[in-house]
């Protein structure tokens, strides 16, 4: 990733778009064909003779075309032949966030692999779940690695339809009218880079699409942030149902030697609120004056290089945390019972109106069982047994078989299969 953004792929880039140009305008005659071929045998540039140039210019292009041309010789003229500097610019941009967003969705691959492997091997692993940050029903550390997957399936989509909406060149000159450019040069040269010519340009490609690419960055960044923060809780001391790794030799703090923070997690929910503020930018930049303005130029120098390749390694270090997490499911199995079954008193309240019971007397008959369990005075299910309004409708058979967590893992088989986690 941060070869793509390197001086010398942006400027390997600029100089394969100017020599194509020359070719394309070659084959439509309007400039000899030795010209075209001789700039494309002689064209070179020096990063340090482009930076000395610019120190003068106070112009990167025009630096770069005066080394370029000090290479090439007379027919250098046809260079830059009716572009503008943003053929150049927004063109070169075009092919580093398609290549970038290739390395994101490779990225993006390796982790659902990851955490499917994690699913499958936890699919029926029983923990609490929690809304509020309370207790609710069970669910399986499976199943929430699952949901994991799920969403990390849709930045997959997100990103490769933004890929497709961010692959777009243009070479039509000062304010996109093709004045003394051909359309058929554009064409030639965004389809020899693998892109698609605008259908319509200003002096710019609209950044709209750019908007779009960071606002796609940066939701994938909030993803990262929503299970990075999931598993910060996860490992709070009085949760502790999985840890980050923690190497031979690790420290956790300077001052308490018994420490171990989830520090790959709160470093990935810091760098997405980086991200998130990028695309803010890039969003101000959509609103730009007329055919253009440069004020969009100077943010999008660091927005956009620094938002792929924070992007590139918040996915590997989310990947390389899942495959490495430390797992306690006799932990998990422990803070299950801590509420002595009141996550079962759903089953009851639906089994009760089922019955026939008006549902407000079903509930208040329900939450005297489970008022009782919060007060210490024995478990659910006991409680449950020893509710008239509850006995009077089930047996303690059926009590028993609604307080199972049979009831609500019966449908993890078939929502694995949804997923092609099976």
């Amino acid at each position: 990733m941060r070869k793509i953004w390197s001086d010398e792929r942006k400027f390997q880039i600029w100089l394969e778009i100017e020599v194509l140009a020359c070719e394309a305008m070659a084959e439509l005659g309007q400039i000899p064909k030795e010209d075209a071929a001789e700039i494309r045998k002689r064209a070179r540039f020096s990063i340090a003779e482009i930076a000395r140039i610019e120190k003068r210019t106070n112009h990167d292009v025009i630096a770069f075309l005066e080394n370029v041309a000090e290479s090439v010789g007379p027919a250098a003229r046809w260079i830059h032949q009716g572009l503008t500097s943003s053929d150049i610019l927004d063109t070169t941009l075009a092919v580093q966030l398609t290549e970038s967003a290739t390395i994101l969705l490779d990225d993006l691959k390796k982790l659902r692999t990851a955490v499917a492997g994690q699913a499958r091997r936890f699919k029926m692993t029983p923990m609490i779940g929690r809304s509020h940050g309370v207790h609710a029903e069970p669910i399986t550390f499976g199943l929430k690695l699952a949901l994991m997957f799920d969403e990390f399936g849709r930045a997959e989509e997100r990103l490769s339809e933004t890929r497709e909406r961010i692959r777009v060149g243009k070479i039509s000159g000062a304010v996109g009218t093709h004045a003394h450019v051909d359309p058929a040069i554009e064409r030639a040269v965004c389809e020899k880079l693998g892109l698609r010519p605008a259908t319509l340009s200003t002096q710019i490609v609209q950044r709209d699409r750019h908007g779009e690419f960071c606002a796609t960055l940066a939701l994938i960044a909030s993803s990262i942030d929503r299970w990075a923060t999931e598993f910060r809780h996860l490992q709070r001391t009085e949760v502790l149902e999985l840890e980050e790794f923690f190497g031979e030799g690790q420290k956790g703090s300077s001052a308490m030697p018994h420490k171990r923070n989830p520090i790959t997690s709160e470093r990935l929910s810091g760098l997405a609120r980086v991200i998130r503020g990028n695309a803010i930018v890039a969003l101000e930049n959509v609103a730009l004056w007329h055919e253009r303005d440069i004020s969009h130029s100077s943010a999008e120098r660091i927005i956009l290089p620094d938002s792929c390749m924070l992007l590139d390694y918040m996915l590997v270090k989310l990947r390389e945390l899942v495959e490495s997490l430390q797992v306690y499911p006799e932990r998990m199995e422990q803070n299950l019972a801590l509420t002595k079954g009141l996550y079962f008193s759903q089953s009851i309240l639906l089994a009760l109106t089922r019955a026939g019971v008006e549902r407000k007397a079903a509930y208040e008959a329900v939450q005297r069982a489970a008022m009782k369990t919060w007060k210490g005075e024995g478990t659910f299910v006991e409680n449950a047994k020893r509710e008239p309004a509850i006995t009077s409708q089930l047996s303690d058979s059926e009590i028993d078989r609604l307080c199972s967590l049979d009831v609500h893992f019966k449908h993890i088989n078939a929502t694995f299969q949804a997923l092609g986690l099976d």
